[in-house]
């Protein structure tokens, strides 16, 4: 298994990624594992002697630039081929790699996951998802997160079948409980999209649908999974992120552990769920422990052989022609 780690992606790179990478390679029993680290060279030559420990475990390859977090994502790639982005991307398409994680401009590994591996047959949008902390100590995923803030409806329904394929076979959750976030419970509750998205989850017979949630659902064990459109789910996902850095503040490191459970830095990364090879995108902020958290998700991606199960899924309810 090699995983490719972007090591200038985020806002404290490359320091944070290569320990990361250290953290990781203390804690991890599996010699099955090598990382290959794209970067630029004379930016990580302070931080790499906390790798020497490691040096059989894995291999660098050298970038020339990084796509800035303000850069349009489609320009960037193209005017920039030798970015730890675009070479990541591109030892991925010539699977070089099993995996590729970065914590850079979002937008960038959203379009460069679609122009190099791409879409998987029957996917209309590939989605970012979330791990949400719930009350019983369990965890939802809500999706979308922000890589479609428009959608229809049958995107919903798909968002859906995506994070219920993620939660059982990723997360062993067997028969995983779907929910549609709306303004109330009831059916016919919500705006256009909402009311005929509800139709066609209700009716899709592979989901385990339990109606609409509202926004004081989110954190219950209602359900397992949350759908909503990239916008509102976004706007969650930070006003949860926000919450965290508050309370962490007034209560001066003394949390409670529903609390602590809202640190994004134990989830990791984000996966991008519907492309063909397994993509994990870091929050701008991470640390070290989310670094080794994103190695740690990707194993578990990898391992699952997540991307063979989407592809059979979509494959079995596609029309014989």
């Amino acid at each position: 298994m090699n995983i490719g780690l972007d090591i200038m992606g985020g806002d404290y790179a490359p320091q944070a990624a290569i320990e990361g990478v250290a953290t990781f390679f203390s804690s991890n029993t599996d010699d099955s594992i090598r990382l290959t680290l794209v970067g630029i060279k004379a930016e990580a030559a302070p931080y790499m002697p906390l790798l020497d420990p490691y040096k059989d475990k894995f291999n660098f390859v050298e970038a020339d630039s990084v796509i800035g977090m303000d850069e349009h994502p489609t320009k960037a790639l193209k005017d920039k081929p030798h970015s730890s982005i675009s070479i990541g991307f591109g030892l991925l398409q010539q699977q070089k790699i099993d995996a590729f994680i970065s914590a850079g401009n979002t937008g960038a590994m959203l379009v460069g996951a679609m122009y190099s591996v791409k879409a998987l047959p029957g996917v209309l949008r590939p989605t970012i998802a979330s791990p949400m902390p719930c009350q019983d100590g369990m965890i939802n995923l809500l999706l979308d997160v922000g890589a479609n803030a428009d959608c229809k409806p049958e995107h919903l329904e798909q968002f859906a079948v995506l994070g219920s394929l993620y939660m059982e076979h990723v997360m062993g959750i067997p028969q995983p409980k779907v929910g549609l976030l709306n303004i109330g419970e009831e059916e016919g509750k919500g705006n256009i999209l909402a009311q005929a998205a509800y139709t066609l989850m209700k009716n899709n017979s592979s989901l385990n649908f339990v109606g609409n949630v509202e926004g004081r659902d989110i954190m219950t064990g209602r359900q397992n999974i949350v759908v909503c459109e990239g916008f509102t789910g976004n706007v969650i996902l930070k006003l949860a992120e926000s919450f965290y850095d508050i309370m962490r503040n007034d209560l001066q490191g003394k949390l409670t552990p529903f609390v602590k459970m809202l640190n994004y830095e134990q989830y990791g990364g984000i996966p991008i769920l519907g492309i063909n090879a397994p993509v994990i995108i870091g929050h701008g902020i991470s640390n070290a422990t989310v670094f080794s958290e994103m190695i740690n998700v990707s194993k578990r991606v990898i391992n699952t052989r997540f991307i063979d199960v989407i592809r059979n899924h979509f494959a079995s309810i596609q029309p014989v022609v």
